[in-house]
């Protein structure tokens, strides 16, 4: 009972208390992710609920959940894909574009890019992870430099001992981390350029058509078309190759296209 009350009596002394109480919510942290959510993935900081939600939200943005569609609607990656204007929205709960934009929502906050957090050298993590293991370290140096030493001055001396070591050994856990976690690239319009695409609307025209195209991530589109050949007898159900994108018109040009073999 000795030692439990030493351990207690460390852990309440300066420095420790001040690493005790943050390690105590980092805990509770982790236990609330492990207990309410395998389906909560903070460790992605926004890829969480609904970043493949299926068909649950289809990429029929611009206007809302349904109506006319927008230049280019990508299925909903995170909480709350609805770009309005027809965006490509990719993020987390704020990706909401608007103006036919792209918007990439900055899923960062708690995810690989946390300002401070790259400047000191710990960022391609989430943020929850790097600051996770700063409190853990952190605590544990000053463990046991409080109960090595004894005295206000030395006290002192134990609380940036255990800064400093705390950021040097989360910095070189977090190296090999990294691979663990790799970075998403935001969906582009670019990225449709070369795709066939399947022609959902009765014609398309010179101002008039859309299509759908799946990216390369399996998720689909709605997109906006439009192709030059006045009879280029694109109906609906008919596949087209995008071979361009307007930007000023906002629309992709397309083009006749049969992917099937030669001679079937």
């Amino acid at each position: 009972m000795a030692g439990t009350g030493e351990f207690f009596a460390a852990a309440l002394a300066f420095p420790t208390a001040l690493f005790s109480f943050a390690l105590v919510v980092v805990v509770g942290y982790w236990l609330l992710m492990l207990i309410g959510g395998l389906g909560f993935d903070g460790l992605h900081g926004g890829h969480g609920v609904g970043h493949h939600l299926g068909a649950g939200h289809a990429g029929h943005l611009g206007a809302g959940h349904a109506g006319h569609v927008g230049p280019v609607g990508h299925v909903g990656h995170g909480v709350g894909g609805h770009g309005a204007g027809g965006s490509v929205a990719h993020g987390a709960s704020g990706g909401h574009g608007a103006g036919g934009g792209s918007a990439h929502a900055p899923e960062h906050g708690n995810g690989h890019h946390g300002g401070v957090l790259d400047g000191l050298g710990l960022g391609g993590v989430p943020a929850t992870v790097a600051v996770s293991l700063l409190v853990a370290l952190a605590w544990f140096v000053s463990l046991a430099g409080t109960v090595l030493t004894s005295g206000a001055p030395a006290r002192g001396g134990v609380f940036v001992v255990a800064l400093v070591a705390s950021w040097a050994g989360t910095r070189a856990l977090v190296r090999p981390l990294r691979r663990l976690f790799p970075e998403d690239r935001p969906v582009t319009r670019a990225d449709f350029v070369g795709r066939v695409c399947v022609i959902r609307t009765g014609r398309v025209t010179a101002d008039f058509g859309q299509a759908e195209v799946t990216a390369e991530d399996g998720s689909t589109a709605t997109v906006q078309v439009r192709t030059s050949d006045p009879e280029p007898g694109l109906t609906a159900g008919r596949t087209a190759l995008i071979y361009d994108y307007d930007p000023d018109g906002e629309h992709f040009l397309v083009a006749p296209f049969d992917p099937s073999p030669p001679g079937l």
